[in-house]
């Protein structure tokens, strides 16, 4: 399947279009492995993730004999409308992707398997601790992160310098505070047309989960310790939206930048509409690719703390799936050190390993870029990716598209979106 830019960019963890996957040479068999069988994999991606999976499936079923694992690619648009049906009618596949966003409502309804007696007991060592906590459910593993994105900033160069903004950070201990970040933007607007505009930010869609980053930043939460309770009510929900707020009154953002809006903040960047764009690393080949003018990447902003969102996907088992020991085997075998590395260089997605969290990868487009998205990766604790990988973030991420949007362009106070958010997650989590 290819997609086309604004497609893939609709896709939470979607990658990009014109990356093509490095090969990975040396996979080790993993000792879990029932050396034969036949597996189904339902996926959906583009035509490098594609490419990854084949190679890696074609490498495991050498290092495997008697193992066949069929893979059944869908688009985007298809992939949860057919697994949900699957899963109705009792022929769900064995294996299947699914965004962090997404997992914990199929793990809350107990149609995964629990990988807790598949799995060798060290085996969530080798992940991040926001990875592996963000396949948990009530304290068990009920998949494994295959890897993850997260959010920077682009920036095209000229536009910056041409506002005699020169200097930018280059570690994500000197990102910008929201302070100094709201003075670039200032900076920015009173050097620009009045139809240009500062920056764009990556929340349309689903996507308002990259909202809680702010939140975050401001070491918040939006549910308690129990993953029960709201908590977004709190002095750090209300200087989140105070001043995502102020992008709209300040007219830092262009007026379609909102949640609900069609057009997606990379338009605006690619057209030259916007300075900076907020980004997955996922933009990058394709970026590389199309644009005419010199750009570049730097840290999100960082308040009382850095913090970024978890996207990516997850590998999952189903409950009933035919042959549990060959499933835990084959994802074992895709997380190993060097098959994260050749699937995440060849498509500028981010591990979800530690040592290649450590040890740096790079990108096959753009490699010195790789430093700025490892960089803001390593920024999400687990506290944040365990509470997006609530089993109730399904109808949590409604809620967010709806207030956020009436308090950026519709006219609803702080006191109230952020009322307004608490009751409908207590609505979706029964509180």
């Amino acid at each position: 399947m290819t997609l086309t830019r604004r497609t893939f960019l609709a896709a939470s963890g979607a990658v990009s279009l014109t990356a093509v996957l490095a090969s990975c040479a040396g996979f080790s068999k993993p000792a879990t492995s029932s050396a034969e069988g036949t597996l189904t994999f339902t996926t959906w991606g583009t035509d490098a993730e594609l490419k990854g999976f084949r190679d890696q499936i074609s490498r495991f079923e050498k290092a495997n004999a008697g193992a066949t694992i069929d893979l059944n690619a869908v688009p985007y648009e298809q992939m949860f409308t057919n697994i949900d049906a699957q899963l109705q009618a009792g022929n769900p596949p064995d294996v299947f992707r699914v965004p962090y966003y997404t997992f914990g409502s199929y793990a809350g309804r107990g149609q995964l398997l629990d990988l807790s007696d598949q799995l060798p007991g060290d085996f969530g060592d080798r992940f991040t601790r926001g990875a592996w906590a963000a396949v948990q459910n009530e304290g068990k593993p009920f998949g494994v992160p295959h890897h993850t994105d997260t959010t920077a900033i682009l920036y095209n160069k000229t536009m910056l310098e041409a506002a005699g903004i020169t200097d930018v950070p280059t570690s994500v201990e000197d990102a910008w505070t929201w302070d100094q970040f709201d003075e670039v933007a200032a900076t920015l607007r009173a050097n620009l047309p009045a139809d240009r505009y500062p920056f764009a930010y990556n929340w349309q869609g689903n996507g308002v989960t990259r909202w809680l980053t702010w939140l975050f930043e401001a070491d918040g939460r939006f549910l308690d310790e129990n993953l029960t309770d709201p908590a977004i009510d709190s002095d750090a929900g209300r200087k989140a939206v105070d001043f995502t707020r102020s992008f709209f009154e300040k007219q830092y953002v262009p007026q379609n930048d909102s949640i609900k809006s069609a057009t997606y903040a990379q338009d605006s960047w690619y057209s030259q509409t916007t300075a900076m764009v907020f980004s997955g690393a996922f933009s990058i080949p394709d970026a590389t690719d199309t644009l005419d003018f010199e750009w570049g990447a730097t840290f999100a902003p960082r308040d009382e703390r850095s913090a970024s969102d978890f996207g990516g996907n997850a590998l999952v088992v189903t409950k009933d799936a035919a042959d549990p020991a060959l499933a835990a085997a084959f994802l074992d075998f895709v997380t190993q050190e060097d098959a994260m590395r050749a699937f995440c260089e060849g498509a500028s997605l981010l591990p979800t390993r530690q040592d290649l969290i450590d040890g740096g990868i790079e990108f096959d487009v753009r490699p010195e870029l790789s430093p700025v998205f490892i960089g803001q990766a390593g920024t999400v604790q687990a506290s944040d990716s365990s509470q997006v990988a609530s089993p109730d973030m399904a109808a949590i991420i409604t809620v967010l598209q709806d207030e956020l949007e009436q308090a950026f362009v519709g006219g609803q106070s702080t006191d109230d979106t952020l009322s307004r958010i608490s009751d409908g997650i207590a609505a979706a989590t029964g509180a």
